[in-house]
């Protein structure tokens, strides 16, 4: 049985593939919560609670390709204005 958090990244995952967004639908994630076995594996989870943990999960993510790409923004910013040698 996985565990729930492996539901939680296997939801963001599938969310983040299927539409590119950051923001949860919440018709998306009650389909997931039905058709992807947490409701039977979890009888006792709740469909709002369940929500908010992928919408902190998607939060995470999206935070973190922000600061990465903002990362590799100054890298190349930084080599471009370095002065050249001769």
């Amino acid at each position: 049985m996985p565990k729930l958090s492996e539901y939680v990244e296997m939801a963001a995952t599938e969310y983040l593939q299927e539409t590119g967004q950051d923001e949860l639908d919440a018709r998306w994630v009650a389909a997931f919560f039905q058709d992807g076995g947490v409701q039977d594996e979890y009888p006792r989870q709740d469909l709002i609670a369940f929500s908010d943990l992928v919408q902190k999960e998607l939060t995470k993510r999206s935070e973190r390709a922000g600061k990465q790409t903002r990362f590799q923004l100054d890298k190349i910013i930084d080599f471009v204005r370095r002065p050249r040698k001769p």
